[in-house]
């Protein structure tokens, strides 16, 4: 059996001012948790017209009290940008306020453009160590530094008896060998590199070393995924992310997601044509039974029994119906 869980952007819908985007991605959590989807996760981005996520742990906590059951988190904490120790600060809050809920998930990537990093890490930019050592400093504060430890006798603070689950996010294969080095779980980014993916999962799971966190390796895939109640309205309703998507990787990253008329009319080249089917390497787009296939192929590829959804559409009814579909088809056990 196949686990569900989503991983929401909170994109900004033309027409839709953000304050309303972030309110969408806290109804969708209730109603995720609803349907019974195993995991909620938010992201991180910075300066960025189509997407409204900027601070997970914000988001989450509002997300907590909305909600009772479901495991939620992000997808994830640029950590990079930070000092693990705040990082640790922050989600032992989140699991005090939501025991054995909390899923800490880790990046490496900006998550914005050089400007914005540049002003998330001010002064501080070079001066946190590597990324394994900031992975390797984070661990100790959620167990116990070692006696030679730089910050040896300090606590993250509040102290509780459980703590988050730590995965790290990756679109490569340099991120799966930090994954199974350091003991996490793992999240391939198929909706990011739609190449290759099953074998970088692969490599981790043969690469992984036991942790506080984990006794065995476990992983997901994380896709785009649009379904309705035909292949042909799904595919309608995945213009309005195949031009988004495009624009994104033409640098137009204060473009909202646009209209399905807006997208269905723009003047394609050839070559933007060529780069759209490309991308639908990452997306996952049709009707019930089209997309329960693919998932559960897709599932299989990976070896995995838990897929992460993303769903981008310009109408947040479109993406309410995806989820609701999905929760049909594969009997999801309803609250």
């Amino acid at each position: 059996m196949v686990r569900l869980s989503i991983l929401d952007q909170s994109p900004i819908a033309d027409g839709v001012d953000a304050r309303t985007a972030v309110m969408q991605t806290a109804e969708l959590a209730v109603k995720a948790e609803q349907l019974g989807y195993h995991r909620f996760w938010v992201s991180e981005h910075h300066d960025a017209g189509r997407v409204a996520g900027s601070t997970p742990e914000v988001l989450l906590a509002h997300i907590g009290e909305k909600t009772k059951k479901i495991r939620i988190g992000s997808g994830g904490v640029m950590l990079p940008h930070y000092s693990s120790y705040k990082v640790a600060e922050n989600f032992k809050m989140l699991e005090a306020l939501y025991p054995n809920r909390i899923d800490l998930g880790l990046g490496r990537v900006a998550g914005g453009n050089p400007i914005a990093t540049m002003a998330l890490q001010g002064s501080s930019v070079g001066n946190r160590g590597s990324y394994p050592e900031q992975i390797e400093d984070l661990k100790g504060y959620f167990t116990s530094l070692s006696s030679g430890h730089r910050y040896y006798g300090i606590t993250a603070t509040p102290n509780v008896d459980t703590m988050p689950r730590l995965w790290l996010l990756g679109s490569s294969e340099g991120s799966a060998q930090i994954a199974a080095e350091k003991g996490t779980a793992f999240t391939f980014a198929h909706f990011i590199n739609g190449d290759g993916g099953e074998d970088v999962v692969k490599a981790y799971r043969t690469q992984f070393q036991p942790s506080a966190f984990y006794e065995k390796p476990e992983a997901n895939v994380a896709i785009h995924l649009i379904c309705a109640d035909t292949d042909e309205e799904a595919n309608n309703r995945a213009a309005s992310l195949d031009l988004s998507l495009l624009m994104l990787q033409k640098g137009q990253r204060s473009m909202e997601i646009p209209t399905i008329e807006y997208a269905e009319s723009y003047p394609y080249t050839a070559h933007d044509l060529m780069q759209i089917r490309e991308n639908r390497k990452r997306m996952i787009v049709g009707g019930p039974d089209k997309v329960k296939e693919e998932i559960e192929a897709l599932a299989n590829k990976y070896e995995t029994d838990e897929v992460m959804i993303i769903t981008i559409t310009h109408d947040y009814s479109h993406r309410i119906r995806s989820f609701e579909l999905l929760a049909e088809m594969f009997n999801l056990v309803k609250s």
